[in-house]
């Protein structure tokens, strides 16, 4: 029905998020730029490596890590003000509570700087993850052509 809509989520009522056992959430650090570009660059899309990038140059970017091996990332305010996201993990730690933790901590950080919701921008096959963790539901009208995402040259 809403195949593709951004989503928003209330950041005033997050559940409490707990990493996985050995698992470090923690603000990406610039000098750690290259690497983690390299890590979305890999795992998931070039278009995700320019937002990582603007996330990671304005403090913006969490990262997950375990015995210093990168899991995941998640950013907000790249895409466009108040909007989070893109966040990824391994597919081998999907379902074991990287992403989640990620994802409140990031929601939390943006509720921090004054944000009273996030909107989660183009969704699609991780809805349910998004309204099971937080909430989270679609917009009506939040197709990517009504959105920021109608500025891309090609959509």
């Amino acid at each position: 029905m809403f195949e593709g809509c951004d989503m928003i989520a209330n950041l005033t009522r997050l559940p409490q998020g707990n990493a996985p056992q050995g698992v470090k959430i923690k603000r990406a650090f610039v000098g750690d730029k290259e690497a983690v570009l390299a890590f979305v660059r890999q795992h998931f899309s070039a278009g995700w490596v320019a937002e990582a990038e603007c996330a990671l140059l304005s403090h913006k970017c969490f990262i997950a890590t375990e015995e210093g091996r990168l899991l995941g990332f998640a950013c907000y305010d790249s895409t466009a003000k108040g909007y989070f996201g893109p966040i990824g993990v391994l597919e081998e730690t999907r379902g074991k509570g990287v992403g989640s933790a990620l994802l409140i901590r990031t929601l939390e950080c943006m509720r921090e700087d004054g944000y009273g919701y996030a909107i989660i921008g183009w969704v699609d096959d991780a809805e349910v993850f998004y309204r099971k963790t937080v909430g989270a539901e679609f917009i009506p009208g939040g197709e990517p052509e009504n959105t920021v995402y109608s500025n891309l040259i090609v959509m």
